[in-house]
């Protein structure tokens, strides 16, 4: 399939939205599930972007920046999954491993503007110093501004410009390598879901974790809508259950009180 020049501007418009989006952490448009979606939806086929979404972000499930590290980018991660996918014939699984040198190209430039904008700080202090509001404002928003047209020119620029040279890699590829590629991508998955596991799960909600296991994987269904009924009807014993100790709690915690009160001489 390809890429028209239509669909890499409107790809590349959205990476823009996006990208501002990722720099401001304001409305999580980035997340892969969006963004794959997005993608699929552009190229006319939404099917694909909501598989590749699911599946780039459980890999990116357990993928945050802490201090100074950056991860992979979200952003490129599911664009070029997407369009990998559909411009190659390969599936989504293999599409994520075909798509993070693209999402690790993003990150070093996120990590150089992150750099590079640190010398601008001093012009601020200045700014504000001699309450110089509008060059202060217009200073301040210039990083936005770089950021948003670097994810438009490189997303368009990797979607449309770039299609041809990768088609061809791809093809060229020896069917043990582009094998790999698929197992990586679908082992991905896993472990992004493992490492948001390792920081959240808690040891009194294994059992949840082994129901919905084996739920979704060993019960036939005709689709996942019965595992996450099921899951929503755990979450809501969960929840009214913690209800009801907090409520025990707080009867216990004012009786104590009022006894104490009657004590004194």
């Amino acid at each position: 399939m390809q890429v028209t020049l239509i669909q890499g501007l409107l790809i590349g418009l959205f990476a823009i939205i996006a990208g501002v989006d990722f720099w401001l952490e304001g409305l999580y448009l980035f997340r892969p599930m969006i963004v794959c979606t997005v993608t699929g939806i552009i190229l006319g086929d939404p099917t694909l972007g909501i598989i590749a979404g699911g599946l780039t972000e459980l890999a990116f499930a357990g993928l945050t920046p802490v201090g100074g590290t950056q991860p992979p980018n979200p952003i490129m991660a599911g664009v070029m999954t997407v369009v990998l996918a559909y411009t190659t014939g390969k599936t989504p699984a293999a599409a994520i491993g075909l798509a993070l040198p693209f999402s690790i190209l993003m990150q070093y430039i996120i990590l150089f503007y992150y750099s590079a904008f640190s010398v601008l700080t001093k012009k601020l202090d200045d700014y504000a110093a001699h309450a110089e509001t509008r060059k202060f404002s217009m200073l301040a928003l210039l990083p936005t501004v770089i950021v948003a047209l670097s994810y438009g020119i490189i997303a368009f620029l990797c979607v449309y410009g770039a299609q041809e040279p990768m088609r061809a890699l791809v093809n060229a590829m020896p069917v043990w390598l582009s094998h790999g590629f698929e197992i990586a991508g679908s082992i991905l998955p896993a472990v992004g879901f493992g490492l948001l596991l390792k920081s959240m799960l808690k040891t009194e909600y294994v059992p949840y974790l082994l129901l919905g296991f084996t739920a979704a994987c060993f019960i036939k269904f005709g689709n996942l809508m019965p595992v996450a009924v099921i899951g929503v009807a755990l979450a809501l014993i969960e929840f009214y259950r913690d209800q009801k100790d907090k409520k025990m709690k707080d009867m216990i915690s004012n009786a104590s009180g009022n006894g104490d009160d009657g004590g004194g001489i």
